[in-house]
């Protein structure tokens, strides 16, 4: 079986002036700057990204990531960014998709297609965000609606596309409500993500890519949720605003 090295990153939303993230980064670096067992990603908003940018300078095991990007090169488009103004500032990675993303500002599997090959072309790794709502969990349409997701979410790629590529599955019922689902919830969905890219895109493909799990993370649930052999990591939200929370998280998802 292939080792698929851990990916913990925090997703710090809207939140964070450039001080305060300072502050934060401050904080992890010394609680966390030597840790090597999992790749550590930040991902705090535009404003603050070259702060953070800054800090990170000298750490080897913390990268930066941002939280969303324009498809298009250049052009008017008001209020967005594109990657080749992410790639200035040294981020590594992007968050493409998230639920937020799609409920809040209407992105389709179509948007997130053209968003992450934008990414790859830009030689960004982006994390894409797939899941269900609860609605499409009790009606038993879940394994339907991430079969769809990833269909057409990737739909042009190839398996060498995929090599960069970080899926995060994250069920929109459990997402800042404070809900979680259970481990053995979480495993299933990530082994029927996996045979989906397993089936679209080969077995070695499958078994390479990072399948991340996103939904109210906490210190308390991520070892049993991260031990999972499918789960390659945790997508953080609210808990990677507070340095001794995510460190906490962190620490838990690296080997002993």
């Amino acid at each position: 079986m292939i080792h698929r090295k851990k990916i913990i990153a925090g997703n710090w939303k809207m939140n964070k002036t450039q001080a305060e993230a300072r502050v934060l980064v401050e904080d992890l670096l010394r609680d966390i700057g030597r840790v090597d067992g999992a790749e550590i990603v930040l991902c705090p908003p535009f404003t603050a990204l070259a702060a953070v940018s800054e800090l990170l300078g000298s750490a080897s095991n913390i990268r930066l990531g941002a939280q969303n990007m324009h498809e298009a090169a250049s052009g008017a488009y008001t209020g967005e960014i594109s990657a080749a103004m992410l790639r200035e500032l040294y981020v590594r990675y992007v968050i493409i998709g998230h639920s937020e993303r799609r409920q809040y500002f209407h992105e389709d599997n179509a948007t997130v297609n053209r968003k992450t090959k934008a990414a790859l072309a830009a030689e960004l790794r982006p994390i894409v965000c797939i899941g269900e709502t609860l609605p499409e969990r009790e009606s038993n349409q879940w394994k339907k609606v991430l079969e769809t997701q990833v269909t057409e979410g990737f739909a042009g790629f190839t398996e060498k596309d995929l090599a960069d590529v970080i899926i995060a599955y994250e069920p929109v019922w459990a997402i800042g409500t404070g809900k979680t689902a259970s481990p053995e919830q979480a495993e299933e969905a990530h082994q029927h993500i996996r045979a989906l890219i397993a089936s679209k895109f080969g077995n070695p493909a499958a078994e390479k890519i990072r399948i991340q799990y996103g939904g109210s993370v906490k210190a308390e649930n991520a070892k049993e949720l991260i031990s999972k052999p499918d789960i390659d990591g945790a997508l953080v939200g609210g808990a990677s605003l507070d340095a001794r929370g995510f460190t906490a998280i962190i620490k838990n998802a690296c080997p002993e």
